[in-house]
């Protein structure tokens, strides 16, 4: 019943739309143009042989309507000017209003997700995960415990027999026999250096206290 009365509302045209129509608009005042400028340059052109042939009447004429051309020329170029300056607030026009349709897009998914994700079920979540990491550790201590034999052995008893061990040990070292060092050599003397007297014989290197002590210890735990 409205629309019959008022008529059915205008659909508002879109930026695109409106963009191509200020696009073709801007080309046909640019023929209309081109078209002027030729009829400004016949229009001297005429005025030229007007003068040559002495008709000055006829050669003013000329330059009369090549005015009015370049009129509708100016005119032409400012029609142009407010076409490009319209273009120029539609284009900005319709980047801010993506620019907010993308905002609001974002704005709408985030309400989304936290609507989707509750803060108890992160709280729940999070509880089932270290109890599970909780049993895990559990599960792999009792793995890594020893069994049967290996779980009744005494670490007290295992330090004893190791200092029995020890102590045997240093009791071998002290009853083996001590090495004495060997004698040394003296450098060989070439043939022709020899001397012709006899070798004196060597003489036994004299022990030390160290050893002295070290046989009679070894002599008293023999007995």
């Amino acid at each position: 019943m409205l629309n019959r009365l008022f008529g059915k509302p205008k659909q508002q045209p879109s930026t695109l739309s409106t963009l191509d129509k200020l696009n073709e608009t801007l080309e046909m005042l640019e023929k209309k143009e081109k078209v002027l400028q030729k009829k400004i340059a016949a229009e001297i052109e005429k005025a030229r042989d007007f003068t040559r042939a002495k008709n000055k009447r006829a050669a003013i004429a000329c330059l009369k309507r090549k005015k009015l051309y370049e009129v509708q020329v100016e005119q032409l170029g400012n029609f142009q000017l407010r076409i490009h300056d319209q273009m120029i607030m539609l284009e900005g026009a319709k980047a801010t209003t993506e620019t907010v349709d993308a905002l609001r897009s974002g704005a709408n998914a985030m309400k989304a997700i936290q609507k989707a994700t509750n803060i108890d079920d992160v709280d729940k979540t999070m509880d089932e995960i270290n109890e599970q990491t909780e049993n895990m550790k559990q599960i792999q201590e009792a793995l890594s415990a020893p069994i049967g034999a290996a779980a009744d052995i005494d670490d007290d008893e295992l330090e004893a027999e190791l200092e029995e061990l020890e102590g045997a040990e240093l009791e071998e070292q002290l009853l083996q026999p001590s090495i004495s060092a060997p004698a040394t050599q003296l450098p060989s003397v070439p043939p022709q250096r020899r001397p012709s007297q006899p070798v004196p014989q060597r003489i036994a290197p004299q022990k030390s206290e160290e050893d002295e002590e070290l046989a009679a210890l070894q002599a008293e735990m023999a007995l």
